[in-house]
């Protein structure tokens, strides 16, 4: 049985503490927005996944109980970073499954100033759900009093520039090209334009990540309401999004036997999850037109860039500088501005990317829109780890 997005919502995503609100007026405002958009009451779905990272147990059920006290199950859901897209994968998992109809995927985050430290376990290293990953950067290349998360990340960007000439101009790019696509987005955490020199002449995060090179703490939420077919029909539901093709890989011993942050930082679980993800919606990377991907940091955006088959290894940093990604190239890349610019709520990113794509393939992403956009692809990562890719078709 086929899944379909019949419905998205999303508030802005906000710098913490900056908006009086706690998760649940999140979740609220996402996912009644896209029961709306969908057309549909909270009474006619049958189940809830809901993904957060910072909140405390059942927080899914304080939050869905904001949109009606109907019984229903919730799943509370953690996977890092890719707890957003976790949500998303299991509600199309029970509509294709047969199992449901109408499932409502929701994400949302509360998060407090400052870098992320260790995982969402805390600072403690020893106990770390990433002290593997972390283990690594320090054997290669030490450790620093710099956020942890930038330090591997960096890292990564080091390895690559050394390993194939990739600069920090090209590094720039991304943040500069994510930026400027911001402007056109109401949800976005910051709106403002950079070029390469303003990016390069921010303040040094970790060598050589500056910091409108990374992603920021934001609060914020987002939803899909995810249907079959058949109640599509049922209801007279338009607009939909065909699910064509998604799927999550985890980390392979391929992600740790090389001792290179490239791999601790998920490229090989990335390129695994596309590969799959795209024999199961039998399409590839020259049909897609628009890619939400999961920019945490600059570098983490050329990284992906290769996994996804968008160009070869080492050819990333030549196939931003080269405009390939942005409007009137090849791709458009977050056009929402991804992470580093909309902002990053861990719970609700997955769900913000595919809700982007779903006004993409509308027509109605406004001042952003990609022309012709037909097929779109979503990428979100968590260190520790899990990647997921999701393909999404306009009916």
């Amino acid at each position: 049985m086929k899944a379909y997005v019949a419905g998205v919502g999303m508030t802005r995503f906000e710098k913490p503490e900056t908006r009086e609100w706690q998760y649940w007026d999140m979740a609220r405002e996402a996912g009644g927005a896209a029961l709306t958009d969908a057309g549909i009451t909270y009474s006619e779905v049958e189940q809830v996944p809901v993904g957060y990272c910072f909140q405390p147990s059942t927080a899914g059920q304080r939050a869905a109980y904001e949109l009606g006290l109907t019984g229903v199950p919730v799943y509370n859901l953690n996977n890092n970073c890719a707890t957003g897209s976790t949500a998303l994968m299991l509600a199309r998992q029970l509509v294709e499954g047969g199992g449901c109809d109408c499932v409502l995927a929701l994400g949302f985050e509360k998060m407090r100033r400052g870098a992320l430290g260790a995982g969402t376990g805390g600072g403690d290293f020893a106990t770390s759900p990433v002290a593997r990953h972390y283990g690594v950067l320090a054997a290669r290349h030490g450790f620093a009093a710099t956020p942890p998360i930038a330090q591997i990340f960096g890292a990564a960007a080091r390895e690559h520039m050394d390993r194939y000439g990739t600069t920090e101009a090209q590094l720039a790019a991304v943040a500069a090209k994510n930026h400027r696509h911001s402007a056109h987005n109401p949800y976005a955490q910051f709106r403002d334009v950079y070029d390469v020199a303003d990016v390069l002449a921010s303040r040094t995060v970790h060598r050589p990540l500056t910091k409108l090179q990374c992603s920021p703490t934001s609060d914020g939420a987002a939803a899909a309401v995810v249907v079959s077919e058949r109640f599509a029909a049922r209801h007279g539901l338009a607009g939909l999004v065909e699910i064509a093709g998604q799927a999550m890989a985890t980390d392979t011993e391929e992600s740790f036997a090389s001792g290179s942050c490239i791999d601790v930082v998920g490229q090989p679980m990335s390129r695994a999850a596309a590969r799959q993800a795209y024999e199961r919606a039998g399409l590839g990377i020259e049909d897609v037109d628009v890619v939400e991907l999961h920019d945490c940091f600059s570098i983490n955006e050329l990284l992906t860039y290769e996994a996804l088959g968008m160009c070869g290894p080492g050819e990333s940093g030549k196939l931003v500088e080269s405009g390939a990604t942005t409007y009137g190239g090849r791709w458009v890349v977050n056009p929402s501005g991804g992470l580093i610019s909309k902002g990053h709520p861990l719970g609700a990113t997955g769900l913000a990317q595919v809700a982007e794509l779903v006004w993409q393939l509308r027509g109605r992403a406004g001042q952003r829109q990609v022309a012709g956009a037909r097929v779109g692809l979503a990428h979100n990562i968590g260190l520790g780890g899990a990647a997921v890719v999701t393909l999404v078709r306009g009916v």
